[in-house]
């Protein structure tokens, strides 16, 4: 079976319903008055993502065996991801959207790790790619997302602290 195919577009779909529900959340959370921080950066994240997955398109091997011991942490990984999503609900986006009066996330997976979605995200970005073997893209993408999520950390961080 050619798994690197199948693995790809479960991510990229998996992905693109997000991208689908985020949007969502963003509307009606705009409509109900609130205002999105560091917008200018937000096209870097989705350029690094699709530069990401474009990368492992392009240079990996579509025959080649993943490594399974990686592929099940990466699996599980979702699960993190959803739980995530799920905690968050109406509020999760991938912007920096903020609704005046609305509290401060302090349940689910809040209660272990600040910012659990950005530490899921960026396993993700280093771990599939070693999935498949393609030490370089995991580098190379993890090293960039570092440096986008301490710049947003940032922003988020500020855009938050009034209701820390």
């Amino acid at each position: 079976m050619m798994w690197f195919p199948v693995v790809l577009g479960l991510v990229v779909f998996q992905r693109l319903g997000e991208l689908w529900l985020a949007h969502g959340n963003t509307k009606r959370l705009m409509a109900e008055g609130a205002v999105e921080i560091g917008a200018g950066h937000y096209p870097l994240f989705v350029i690094l993502h699709a530069a990401w997955l474009s990368a492992l398109a392009i240079f990996t091997p579509w025959t080649g065996s993943p490594n399974s011991w990686l592929l099940a942490i990466y699996v599980v990984l979702q699960f993190g991801r959803v739980w995530v999503i799920a905690t968050l609900g109406r509020f999760w986006t991938t912007r920096i959207i903020t609704l005046a009066g609305a509290p401060l996330m302090r349940s689910g997976p809040f209660r272990v790790v600040r910012h659990p979605n950005y530490w899921v995200a960026s396993l993700e970005i280093a771990i599939l790619p070693l999935v498949f073997g393609q030490v370089w893209i995991a580098m190379v993408f993890t090293a960039l997302n570092a440096m986008l999520i301490a710049w947003r950390v940032r922003l988020e961080d500020r855009a938050l602290a009034d209701r820390a």
